[in-house]
Formats: structure tokens, sequence, C-alpha cells
């Protein structure tokens, strides 16, 4: 969701919608799998980008997965993207306290982005819901309104809030801080974007924060999978329906596609992108591996993440990993640029 744009026009019926870009990978540890689909969908131009990441911090092998959804063109979601999760890392408090390293990090990456605008004319925004896998912690945190949620003992559970301005407290935010909330065709902070929370946004900063709400689930034996999606998903899924399509296939990359696919057939008329996370080892057998092992799996980390997409789409997406056998990062990341229109 974005920008009130009031020259907005109905997608064309006929046109033509491009396979899911999609790929996947497994940790080193193999205590997770990951997959993501990414689909323009029905809009003509793309904005939402993602982030499936492993590194090696202090020892530790870390998942970090992100999706962002922009506004008002792509530059605000592809500067988070590229950015967030470096400055977390090397945050000097990423491993002793996250939560807090997490936050930081948010900011820290917002107020640059402000000031990387400071030449466009346009504003331009971006949510994030990000997960970040620590040991047996999965944090995840969230601006704006697209979503994390999980699958716990065969029960969807969301782990984030859409941040929306007609949200009692939002509203009370926004309001104490001078701003207004009206209706225009949906409730927008000064009658212009549809999200309370996110990166960006220049020109409504003192209003639109990027503080992120944090929160953390032990991965156990109950903790099943993460999906991670933009707003294009959930415009047309339901949490439980969500978790019911992915619980029918175990390849996590083949459910992020069929996700994004039935998301296309039910009419989202949004960007659509999606990423699954699956837990394989209970959190007993987590415990039997010690640092200095996670430490010998850094040391052979493989390629992760390898990009299977439709050679419609292959000029659109880059994957970027690290040389075989080196310890460092490994990501696998759609990176597809150009101007968007600001309907959202």
């Amino acid at each position: 969701m974005g920008y009130l744009d009031l020259a907005v026009s109905c997608s064309n019926p006929t046109q033509t919608v491009e396979t899911p870009a999609s790929g996947g990978g497994l940790s080193q540890n193999g205590k997770f799998s990951y997959g993501y689909a990414s689909s323009t969908g029905k809009r003509s131009s793309m904005e939402d980008f993602f982030e499936t990441r492993i590194d090696g911090v202090d020892g530790q092998i870390v998942g970090l997965f992100g999706v962002f959804d922009g506004h008002g063109g792509a530059r605000a979601a592809e500067y988070v993207k590229r950015h967030l999760f470096t400055n977390l890392i090397t945050h000097p408090n990423f491993t002793s306290d996250t939560k807090s390293a997490i936050s930081d990090a948010y900011n820290h990456t917002d107020s640059e982005l402000l000031k990387s605008e400071n030449s466009h004319n346009r504003d331009a925004g971006s949510t994030a819901s990000t997960a970040i896998l620590i040991g047996d912690r999965l944090i995840v945190a969230n601006v704006g309104d697209s979503r994390a949620v999980i699958s716990r003992g065969g029960n969807a559970i969301a782990v984030s809030r859409d941040h929306k301005p007609d949200q009692s407290d939002e509203r009370e935010r926004i309001e104490n801080a001078g701003g207004f909330v009206m209706w225009a065709g949906t409730w927008r902070v000064g009658g212009i974007l549809a999200v309370s929370r996110a990166f960006g946004d220049r020109l409504l900063k003192q209003y639109v924060v990027a503080d992120p709400e944090i929160r953390e689930e032990k991965i156990d034996e109950s903790l099943e999978f993460l999906i991670l999606a933009s707003d294009g998903l959930w415009d047309v899924f339901s949490n439980e329906e969500a978790v019911a399509m992915v619980k029918e296939v175990e390849d996590p990359e083949e459910s992020a596609k069929k996700l994004v696919g039935e998301a296309i057939k039910r009419g989202s008329a949004d960007n659509i992108t999606c990423v699954v996370v699956r837990f394989l080892e209970t959190a007993s057998s987590s415990h039997v591996s010690s640092s200095s092992s996670d430490e010998a799996n850094l040391m052979m980390m493989p390629p992760v993440g390898d990009l299977k997409l439709s050679s419609s789409e292959s000029k659109q997406v880059q994957t970027e990993n690290v040389a075989s056998r080196e310890p460092g990062p490994a990501s696998s990341e759609m990176n597809v640029n150009g101007l968007a229109d600001e309907s959202g």
C-alpha cells in the first residue's frame, strides 16, 4: 500500500502476468530451508524487493529474511533491502541484545535513507517485514503492512501487526504529533499514505515513523514454518488460508510459488512477494551442536539459493552468492528497478 493517486486506472484484464521469479536454499547447519517467489502481478512495474541471506556472526549461523514493499517508486524499498541487514549484523550488540540492535538498525537505515533522498523531488517509502534466525530464536520485526505469519502446532499465528492509520494507538500517535488521518478510499495519513509506519516518506516523517514492532518466538518442535509476504498476498489470503496452502507443499520454494500464483488467480491487483522458511530441527536437537561445529559449518559455507525463473524474467533478477567454501554472507535477492505508479 502506498500513496493516493487520483489518476490511477484499473488493471487491464487482458494483461499477461509473468511466471513468478523464485529460488531457495538450505542453511549450512541443516536447521532451516527457505524459498521465495516474487511477481509484478497485474501492476505495470515492480516496487517489491526481498532478501534471503545466511551470514556468520560471532561463530553463529544467522538467517536473515525480509520483504520490502515500496511506494512512490522502487528506490526506497531497494535501499532498505541493500542496507538494513548489513547495518544490523554490524551492530556491536547484535548477538548480546538483538532486539535493541534491530530497533537501532531500522532507525539508522531510515535516517540514512532520508539523507539519500535529499536530491529527489518525488517522495518514496517502503515497508519492511523481517525475520532473524539465531540459535533457537526467531525474531520478527515489522514496519508497515507487509506481514509475518507462523504455523505453530498446526495453527496460523500472525507474529506482526499491519500498521494502519485507523488503528486507535497509531491514530493517537499521529494526531499527538500534529498530523491527521482521513478517509480517501481507505484511511490515510494526511489523506495521502495508507500505512502509518514506513521507511522514507520524508514529507510525512514526523508522523510516519520507522520504529519496528518486534516479537520473539522460540524455535522448537511445534514451530513448523514462517511466511513473510507483501500485502499483495494478504489482500486476497487470510492467515489461515496461507498456512493451509503451505502445509500441502513440503518444498518452501514450491509453496511460495503456489501462494503467489494463487494470489494472482484470486485477483490481487498489487505486486506479490513471498518468503517461506521451514524449520527442520527441534530445539532439543539444536542444542547438541556446539559453537565450534557452527564455525566449522561456516568455513564450508556453499553458495545458497540458486535462482530458478522463467526466461521472460531472467533479466529482472540477479543472485548474489559468496564464493564457494569461503565464510561470509550468502544472499539471493530480487533487484527489479523502474518507476512505479503510486496507487499502492
